[in-house]
Order: C-alpha cells, then structure tokens, then sequence
C-alpha cells in the first residue's frame, strides 16, 4: 500500500475545501480515481459521500497534472 501526499497537494490547489477519503492506497490512475468517496452533504452529523466527483475542476488528468508538478 503506498501514500502519496502529492494526490492531496493536488486537489488542494484545484479545489481547496473538496472533502474526499480513499481506501487503501493512493490513488495512480482513472480507475482508482473513480473509487474516492467524495462528501457531498451531511445529514444528522454523518457525511453523504459518492464515487461521482462534483467538483468539475477535479478531474484525473488535472489532479496527476498536478502531482507531477509538484
């Protein structure tokens, strides 16, 4: 399982107050991308999370633009 914390570099500059979380390990392609749980809401204090990012300047190819810019 690698860490990266260039991924979350990364949608801090597109997007810095996107709340999003993963599991296992950092996400290094669109296929793995697709799985971030992003926070969309909240209701009765717990967060109302998808897999559709909703933020359309977070995108794949602009978060590793990103990343490999850093």
């Amino acid at each position: 399982m690698t860490y990266n914390p260039k991924f979350g570099e990364a949608i801090k500059i597109l997007k810095s107050d996107a709340e999003y979380t993963y599991y296992g390990a950092t996400p290094t392609n669109q296929e793995e991308f697709d799985q971030v749980h992003w926070v969309i809401g909240e209701k009765d204090g717990n967060a109302i999370m998808t897999t559709t990012c909703p933020h359309s300047e977070i995108t794949w190819t602009k978060v590793k633009e990103e990343m490999d810019k850093l």
